[in-house]
């Protein structure tokens, strides 16, 4: 093994382990605003293991969050097609060793509307926090703060948000979540693209 593989290799194995949490919804509001109101096609492994390796880090696992889409009564055909298409998806994500973490979706005064996803983001954040200490964290919910000062401070854990904002764009978001992370990266394009397909 030359001199470079070795300073390669003994790098590598300096680097720390994180894990990444990722707001299903939210990652795909900024796609789709960042390809101009086309979703941007992407990797999700990739895209979070990119995310990690830019912190000097390796991605030790990820936690996908979302919801099914609506289902009526009697689901209509396009319900049904969106629901296959989401079955699907899901599906590939459990290949790549992602972890589906699912709330369920709602119609509350004709909108759609999650619900249980911040709950269960905010359960596996406080879990894991026993066994790891480096997170990243994809959202913008300010409903993440207790989770976050609880875990900063009893476990010293260290997290670092990627979040999207833009003045021309309707994203809104609180400084308050922005605040209690140790520190703040705004998502590009250029991430996704990175693990383009």
């Amino acid at each position: 093994m030359i001199a470079s593989d070795l300073r390669v290799t003994s790098s590598f194995f300096k680097m720390k382990e994180c894990i990444i949490f990722i707001d299903g919804a939210y990652l795909s509001l900024v796609s789709k605003f960042l390809g101009r109101g086309k979703p941007l096609r992407f990797d999700i492994k990739t895209f979070a293991e990119n995310l990690a390796k830019d912190q000097n880090m390796i991605c030790k696992e990820i936690f996908y969050y979302n919801c099914p889409p609506f289902q009526g009564t009697y689901p209509t055909k396009e319900q049904e097609k969106r629901k296959a298409g989401y079955d699907k998806f899901v599906s590939k994500l459990d290949l790549f060793g992602i972890n589906v973490r699912e709330g369920r979706c709602q119609m509350i005064n004709n909108e759609y509307t999650q619900k249980g996803v911040d709950v269960l983001l905010s359960i596996d954040l406080v879990r894991k926090a026993e066994e790891i200490k480096d997170f990243i964290l994809v959202a913008c919910d300010t409903d993440f703060v207790p989770a976050i000062n609880d875990i900063r401070n009893k476990n010293k854990v260290k997290i670092i948000l990627y979040y999207f904002r833009s003045r021309d764009s309707k994203f809104s978001m609180s400084d308050h979540i922005l605040s209690v992370c140790d520190k703040q990266v705004k998502l590009k394009k250029e991430d996704f693209e990175k693990a383009s397909f």
